[in-house]
């Protein structure tokens, strides 16, 4: 390893060959060494903090000044097998991956290959020769956080509760808490959420089974299985989640919600928590309140241009109902936190009634549902009325008397923004209608509708042109009236773990109540007459603006096909 050379020539050789590509100057040289030196860091890590260079720039120049083999995380496959041979807290100490095993010696992604004092600790924890690549710093954090998975040591942490706590008691209802709190099952619970933060996902769904405890998790919409546990974990699992949640452990029958508040690393993890009991026993659902999506904007939800104007416009009305509809799951929530956003609580007061409160905003006062204090849609939002809003959100229309007062508070000078369920816009004034709205008053009232689905992205990483099947082909071509002969598809990489998609996105129709629409809404006209007006008009419907993100890149017609639909 001698050939590397010392610390301090390496880096003057790297600072060197930066100023020889003309990418920094001498005199910006000496100021990161002169902070380098002062801070007792990294020249590197300087040179990139101060923005004068980027990880790829460094790695690329490392790898050409060491001549060792650079490697790109993002595609480079990770042989699982390699990974028992260095532990997470070795690799997360020295930031390396292991990638391979070949003639004895085991390939380890490095950001610094001539790390003699890693390389050495390395070679004696697996036993074989190393060999070290270069790898972007970057990318090297993130194939930890996705290659070391959780699942060997959680149903290890279950399977040291001892037999005879569980024969004792632990699967009655009198279950002491020092027994639930017992440490593998503290372990094993805090493996279990943290997989599912660093596999994006929104839910975590605990399901028994007559023979097995099956445990899944929900990423982008879809759920995968991760664990088959034994039934003898369920109560323990099931009665520690409780605790913490705040729920009663010695209640099996009824369903519960709860909330925990999980802390992981410098941030909070908040999480609602649903039980319901089952013919097998009770079934718990975990959802994982990501904050970073209560503060989109927007422009990042996936509107057409020409639809973020149209709702944009919307929300600047003075009063009057601006309502967002589709499905269970199909980012309503988000739409209306992204709109909140984008309005000024400074100058105006804001109002929303929620169930349950997700997400808490600054400068925004948040009413939570609660039956029990008599707290409903409906009377919260009658109070919100003598409380002099000037914008008021309601999680959800969901009956007639919540619509009534709703609509009322349109009419009366008030922004109103809420949730409805129906297929398109024009169901929208047909379910208000269908709750007891008067027609007259619903005209008045709406002054702009929003429908929405949810689609994955298709991965930028691995993304690529795939011959196009048939029906793909047919429905591309009938709804914009083009040939394709091939799609982009994600082939399947480290970070969309092979699925070909990354993260989801909205597909939206927007339509603007003009004057046209509210004649047709007065005179009982039905909703294909005002689907075609709508059209007329501008907007642009569900499944069009589907095929037009297929266009784009940045969804497959697969996908289109399984979640842009309407009903009627």
């Amino acid at each position: 390893m001698a050939l590397f050379g010392s610390a301090t020539q390496r880096r003057r050789n790297v600072g060197e060959m930066l100023v020889e590509a003309k990418l920094i100057t001498d005199d910006q040289l000496k100021l990161a060494l002169a902070v380098a030196l002062r801070e007792g860091r990294r020249l590197e890590h300087v040179l990139v903090e101060q923005g004068l260079v980027s990880d790829q720039q460094l790695a690329m120049f490392t790898s050409l000044q060491l001549n060792v083999p650079f490697v790109n995380l993002k595609k480079q496959p990770i042989e699982p097998a390699t990974l028992e041979l260095i532990p997470e807290p070795v690799a997360r100490k020295y930031g390396v991956v292991p990638l391979s095993m070949a003639d004895g010696a085991v390939v380890v992604a490095m950001e610094d290959p001539a790390d003699v004092e890693a390389i050495d600790d390395l070679s004696l924890i697996t036993r074989r020769r190393v060999e070290p690549v270069v790898a972007i710093p970057s990318d090297i954090q993130e194939a930890i956080d996705r290659s070391y998975r959780s699942g060997s040591e959680i149903e290890k942490q279950f399977a040291s509760i001892p037999t005879r706590a569980l024969a004792q008691g632990i699967l009655e209802s009198k279950i002491s808490a020092d027994a639930i709190a017992h440490a593998p099952i503290v372990r094993a619970i805090d493996l279990l959420i943290r997989q599912a933060v660093r596999d994006r996902a929104s839910d975590i769904h605990i399901e028994p089974e007559e023979d097995s405890l099956r445990v899944r998790y929900r990423i982008d919409g879809i759920l995968h299985e991760v664990l088959s546990l034994p039934t003898s974990v369920h109560a323990p699992l099931v009665s520690r989640i409780k605790i913490m949640a705040g729920m009663n452990i010695a209640e099996r029958r009824r369903p519960q919600d709860g909330q925990i508040t999980f802390a992981l690393g410098d941030r909070d993890v908040d999480i609602r928590v649903a039980t319901a009991n089952t013919v097998h026993g009770e079934m718990m659902v975990l959802r994982l309140l990501d904050k970073s999506f209560a503060f989109l904007t927007l422009p990042e939800l996936g509107f057409l241009p020409e639809s973020l104007e149209q709702y944009q416009a919307m929300l600047r009305m003075p009063y009057g109902m601006v309502l967002t509809s589709g499905p269970t799951g199909a980012g309503k929530t988000t739409t209306l936190y992204a709109s909140l956003n984008q309005l000024d609580s400074a100058g105006r007061k804001i109002i929303t009634i929620e169930d349950p409160v997700e997400y808490h905003f600054a400068g925004i006062n948040q009413i939570q549902v609660n039956p029990q204090a008599n707290v409903t849609f409906a009377s919260g939002l009658r109070a919100c009325m003598r409380l002099d809003p000037d914008v008021i959100l309601v999680g959800e229309i969901r009956d007639a008397e919540t619509a009534q007062i709703a609509i009322q508070a349109a009419l009366t000078g008030h922004l109103v923004l809420s949730s409805i369920h129906a297929n398109d816009t024009a169901g929208v004034f047909f379910r208000l209608i269908d709750l007891g709205v008067e027609p007259f008053l619903v005209a008045q009232a709406v002054v702009g509708v929003v429908a929405q689905r949810m689609v994955r992205r298709v991965c930028p990483h691995c993304a690529r042109p795939v011959p196009a099947v048939p029906e793909e082909k047919m429905v591309y071509e009938e709804e914009l009236g083009e040939e394709r002969e091939e799609f982009l598809y994600g082939s399947g990489c480290n970070l969309c773990a092979n699925t070909g998609y990354l993260g989801r996105t909205g597909v939206y129709e927007v339509t603007t109540v003009s004057e046209a629409i509210r004649r047709m809404i007065l005179g009982n006209l039905g909703a294909d007459d005002i689907r075609r007006q709508a059209r007329e008009e501008g907007t642009v419907p569900l499944w069009r603006c589907g095929m037009l993100m297929v266009k784009a890149g940045r969804t497959t017609p697969y996908e289109v096909m399984r979640n842009v639909f309407t009903v009627g």
